[in-house]
């Protein structure tokens, strides 16, 4: 069995340990799912598996000939290089193959007659047939087209950058390797993808360690669960809903040794605020150990539940309301002669294919961008708070608490209580011995959530969240959806998460393209579930009609039909037999090149004959019937 062990793996980035003398393994099948609050080192521990980055201390071990292939959160691919030439970039075996079988091809074409070109495209195409590679070309457009990207010629620097995370997708999952490494691989990718991705990693016979926040994704996929946090690395069996049960479970047995750990706290605090006299080898033990006990009992705050229950600004009656409302792009069309009425208290999600418009509706409510015939009323009490797909630039001197004072100093909760920008930092799961922290020293999901952080200290009364998932962790996504079920506003969110949509919207808004738009009212799930029954419905209903027009009229063979009957068996046993005896022939035939070339071209004519022959089996069989 193919294994990849972990040993001992220690990394630091700065002042700042991710994570200290983890080990682990994961063998075939194995489907792991890692998670971890933004900035714990996920990415990272990714990176260091696939080879990309080192470890401080500790090393990997891995079986000869192991491959792993790795799908990058922000994939660097060559803006000047096809689609498909992206694709077959890597350094897989099979890509390096079809690179190598390509070249020869072309050195072929300019010299027909060249001996040597002849032999090593003839060595090519055995390696070819060993490998299996034949193919890799139809299933790289195959899985292209499945993740949304249909022109394989269009060059990565036209991309959006969704797209082009889509084209490094395609490039890992082509090569199946031993152990497949994915940074978030459902970012921007719509429902159907979604669907065929995870159908497509149930299919898959190597390993799979994922890092993703879609935790429906997280649940059908993985059977083991790796969480990094404090440091350290705990792992779990089963899917992420197991891991929240053990989970659960774990931190009801630690409840007793934290209540001891805050117990020692106080003493110790006590202690060091009276200062050490002298500096004695047991004193500083103390102080050392104090401030272990700080940073622990800081990430046992923040892990605590939330409560995020602001009072937001006063919201009237009118909120948003769109009359005839029509865009669009060139010969793309967004909105047709729309209504909209936006009501308070409404919960709404916007869903749709990539490139529907679902990010140009959004930017119209907040008046981002006008329409081009319509009208736009929105209230006069009315308040956005609008969060984009692309962070605001932020000053990446500044300190995260200067940052986020520039927005409020202290904000309301809806019960009268205030709370100050340090307490709703810990509350958003930054510990208070990082408020300091200049902004450039954050990871990119740390940014995000300070960036959302700083949008809800706004206290509006309209929420506008495009993608808000992207990139954020699934603790700091529980802690947005418990502070959205209590939100007193208007929220209105453009998500491809099942899972988020199920929680915070209870009326969706369905773009299907060229201005053509639904409504339902209910969540996610149900929306899907009536989507499949009535595929079932239109599905069976049409059942007995095509029954009717593709059954046969029963008849009798003909002579001719009869004659070819009785001796059609034996005609296809015979070219198998042939097929059988080329085969052994082109093993044979060395470096003769001419010979060869004439087999392989009976070899195709053959293939035809007996696929010509099994289909006239198959009819004359349904007659004989």
């Amino acid at each position: 069995m193919k294994m990849i062990s972990v040993e001992n793996i220690t990394k630091t980035y700065g002042e700042k340990e991710l994570f200290n003398d983890i080990s682990f393994t994961i063998s075939e099948r194995d489907r792991v799912g890692l998670i971890g609050v933004n900035g714990t080192g996920k990415s990272s521990l990714l990176k260091i598996v696939a080879g990309v980055d080192l470890p401080d201390s500790g090393e990997i071990l891995t079986p000869k000939n192991y491959t792993i292939s790795y799908s990058e959160q922000e994939p660097d691919l060559d803006p000047h290089m096809t689609v498909l030439d992206q694709v077959f970039a890597g350094d897989a075996p099979v890509l390096v193959l079809l690179r190598e079988y390509e070249q020869a091809l072309i050195q072929m074409n300019k010299e027909p007659e060249n001996q040597g070109f002849q032999e090593k495209l003839f060595e090519l195409q055995k390696r070819m047939d060993a490998l299996n590679a034949w193919d890799a070309s139809t299933n790289a457009k195959s899985i292209l087209t499945k993740l949304g990207i249909a022109d394989f010629n269009k060059k990565i620097g036209e991309l959006s950058g969704g797209q082009k995370k889509r084209v490094a997708l395609a490039q890992s999952l082509i090569q199946s390797p031993d152990l497949l490494i994915l940074d978030e691989p459902t970012n921007h990718l719509d429902y159907d993808s979604v669907k065929w991705l995870e159908e497509y990693l149930g299919r898959y016979q190597g390993a799979l360690l994922l890092v993703t926040h879609d935790r429906y994704f997280l649940d059908r996929v993985t059977n083991r669960m790796f969480e990094l946090e404090g440091g350290q690395l705990y792992s779990y069996k089963g899917n992420y809903a197991a891991f929240l049960e053990a989970k659960a479970i774990r931190e009801e047995n630690d409840a007793a040794t934290i209540e001891k750990q805050k117990n020692l706290y106080r003493r110790e605090l006590e202690w060091i605020r009276r200062g050490a006299k002298a500096r004695t080898t047991k004193q500083k033990a103390r102080i050392q150990r104090f401030e272990s006990l700080d940073h622990q009992l800081a990430s046992v705050k923040s892990s605590e539940k939330l409560d995020l229950s602001l009072s937001g600004s006063r919201l009237g009656k009118q909120v948003f309301e769109l009359k005839s409302a029509s865009k669009k792009y060139g010969d793309q069309v967004i909105l047709n002669d729309f209504d909209l009425l936006v009501k308070p208290g409404d919960r709404m999600g916007i869903i749709g294919r990539n490139g529907s418009g679902k990010s140009t509706l959004m930017n119209v409510l907040a008046g981002k961008i006008p329409l081009d015939s319509g009208e736009v009323i929105i209230g006069q009490t009315v308040k956005v708070a609008y969060y984009t797909q692309e962070s605001e630039d932020m000053d990446e001197n500044k300190r995260m608490i200067e940052y986020l004072k520039e927005t409020a100093q202290v904000v309301e909760t809806s019960d009268g209580k205030t709370i100050s920008a340090a307490q709703m930092l810990e509350r958003f799961l930054f510990p208070s011995y990082t408020h300091g922290t200049p902004i450039r020293k954050l990871s990119g999901g740390e940014k995000r959530r300070l960036y959302l952080l700083k949008i809800l200290m706004s206290e509006p009364n309209v929420l506008l969240l495009d993608e808000p998932t992207n990139n954020l962790d699934t603790q700091t996504l529980t802690v947005l959806e418990d502070y959205l079920e209590d939100f007193p506003g208007v929220v209105i969110t453009v998500s491809h998460d099942r899972y988020f949509l199920d929680k915070v919207a209870d009326q969706l808004i369905i773009l299907n393209g060229n201005g053509l738009i639904d409504s339902f009212y209910g969540n996610y799930t149900e929306y899907l579930e009536k989507e499949a029954e009535k595929s079932i419905v239109q599905e069976k209903a049409a059942a007995p009609i095509q029954k009717e027009r593709e059954k046969p009229k029963k008849k009798k063979l003909s002579y001719n039909e009869q004659r070819e009957w009785d001796g059609i068996e034996d005609a296809i046993a015979g070219v198998e037999a042939r097929l059988e005896e080329i085969a052994k022939e082109m093993t044979n035939t060395g470096s003769d090149f001419e010979k060869a070339q004439k087999l392989m071209n009976g070899e195709a004519e053959l293939n035809e004959k007996l696929e010509h022959l099994i289909e006239r089996w198959t009819y004359l069989s349904e007659l004989v019937e």
